[in-house]
């Protein structure tokens, strides 16, 4: 295992919103995921800040563990899994947040393992000709994209400025695309200077052509999530 994926001790915090399951060190926290948000004071909702429904004895107040607005007991039901805030547990969350928080299952469930397990690519440096033949994979902390062949690469998933991926089969009347590539931006820690991948998957690739899409895919995902708490 490299120095770059050893296990980093996690703690449990307990918050008004549940148990949380966290790094010890900030700086060893996921890039993907988000903070806790600010609860709206109870004193600023007396009705539900989504039907309007009047607060009182019998109608209870609740805040949606992701966006931290206050929601009547309809509103704001359903417990989802959270696993970008690290929960232990499926935490209360107002329909809007859960529907979101939902369809992110499918990244932490499925196409996160996916980047872990790595697909391969011919990987181009800058405005190099000279591709390399390279298997690229998530580390475990979900810290770092590694990228190993003849050379190389330890890249900061944090440090990530821009995904895009490429794709080929489009035509003006519409159609079905696949994804057969990829640009990375990244910079370099400390210092302004960005660089930049070209993935490519392979031709010659075939048995690996649709790992290598669906990596892709899982990769796309990633971009979004990335962004979001970098926005946070």
């Amino acid at each position: 295992m490299s120095g770059r994926e050893a296990r980093e001790g996690k703690k449990l915090v307990r918050s008004p919103s549940g148990l949380r399951m966290v790094p010890e060190s900030r700086a060893a926290r996921s890039p993907f995921g988000l903070e806790e948000p600010p609860w709206v004071p109870d004193k600023e909702c007396p009705r539900c800040m989504q039907c309007s429904t009047k607060f009182d004895f019998i109608t209870r107040k609740h805040h949606c563990r992701r966006c931290g607005k206050c929601f009547c007991d309809k509103c704001c039901s359903k417990k989802v899994p959270l696993p970008r805030m690290c929960f232990v547990d499926p935490v209360r969350q107002c329909a809007e947040c859960a529907l979101v928080s939902q369809k992110e299952a499918e990244f932490y469930d499925k196409q996160l393992k996916v980047l872990m397990n790595g697909a391969t690519f011919f990987v181009t440096p800058g405005i190099s000709e000279k591709s390399e033949t390279m298997v690229c994979r998530l580390s475990n902390n979900q810290r770092y994209l590694f990228l190993d062949g003849d050379s190389h690469y330890e890249i900061e998933v944090a440090q990530i400025t821009t995904v895009q991926i490429l794709t080929e089969g489009f035509t003006p009347g519409g159609g079905n695309t696949r994804a057969i590539g990829m640009l990375l931006q990244y910079k370099v820690p400390g210092s302004e200077e960005l660089k930049q991948l070209k993935f490519t998957a392979g031709e010659d690739f075939n048995s690996n052509k649709k790992l290598s899409a669906t990596w892709l895919a899982a990769m796309h995902k990633a971009a979004k999530l990335l962004y979001e708490s970098r926005d946070q």
